[in-house]
């Protein structure tokens, strides 16, 4: 029960430091947020909607939109016309949190992902300590007992899970697109063998005609060509001479 109770002390305070984070970063400029979403290392912590759109998991749809929107009117890059290259990266990662969390399928996994990280930090840090207490140390108090670290090291797993996420991804769009290619190689396969059959089948019915003819001018000149030689057979026919019997 105790570890029980320290477990949601812990997620609490880290909590608390991402909303004095949030509070922090909510008064940024457009560079200043243009700044934060193309940092060094943003494609992997980009991953993560909520660090993008620097909200909670847990808030609601109603309050995310109102971040979206300010969000993506900060980071415009109308609004920074002196950087807009790297505006549109930043406002192209603004949207694509926004989708992910619109969708309700979507933004239930990730908050999924949250909630595992959440998991399998906390079994890390139960193996930690039991290790401390396996090898007679007089204390197993970790350095991820103080707030600061917890939220540090919650934070690393919840990028490193929404990468994983991401990869399996991809992943599966690269099998998808695969599978589509590979049927779609197949419909064509299959076009063309259906091409070539309906084209033999019309050149064979054009020359049909052609055949029969011939066909029936071979056997009519077969025919003729017997008559000829039984006619002349029988009117060149010649009986032998009879030889009179000499005595």
């Amino acid at each position: 029960m105790a570890a029980s109770t320290s477990k949601e002390d812990d997620f609490a305070k880290y909590m608390a430091e991402v909303k004095q984070i949030e509070r922090a970063d909510a008064v940024l400029t457009s560079e200043q947020q243009v700044t934060r979403l193309i940092r060094p290392g943003s494609k992997y912590f980009n991953l993560n909607p909520f660090d993008v759109l620097q909200i909670l998991p847990d808030t609601p749809m109603d309050e995310v939109k109102k971040k979206y929107r300010k969000l993506s009117i900060l980071v415009h890059p109308d609004k920074n016309p002196r950087n807009q290259e790297n505006a549109q990266k930043a406002f192209d990662a603004v949207k694509k949190s926004w989708e992910l969390l619109n969708n309700e399928k979507e933004r239930t996994e990730c908050l999924g992902v949250v909630e595992d990280a959440k998991n399998r930090l906390e079994g890390k840090l139960k193996l930690k300590r039991k290790k401390l207490k396996k090898d007679g140390a007089s204390s197993t108090e970790i350095a991820e007992d103080d707030s600061v670290v917890y939220a540090m090291e919650l934070h690393k797993e919840t990028c490193k899970l929404f990468a994983d996420l991401a990869l399996v991804r991809k992943e599966m769009e690269m099998r998808e697109m695969n599978e589509r290619k590979r049927q779609r190689q197949q419909e064509i396969e299959a076009e063309e063998k259906q091409s070539l059959q309906k084209e033999w089948n019309k050149n064979y019915e054009e020359s049909r005609e052609g055949r029969v003819s011939s066909w029936q001018d071979f056997k009519g000149g077969k025919k003729s060509g017997k008559k000829r030689k039984a006619a002349k057979t029988v009117t060149g026919f010649r009986p032998p001479k009879v030889r009179m019997e000499q005595r």
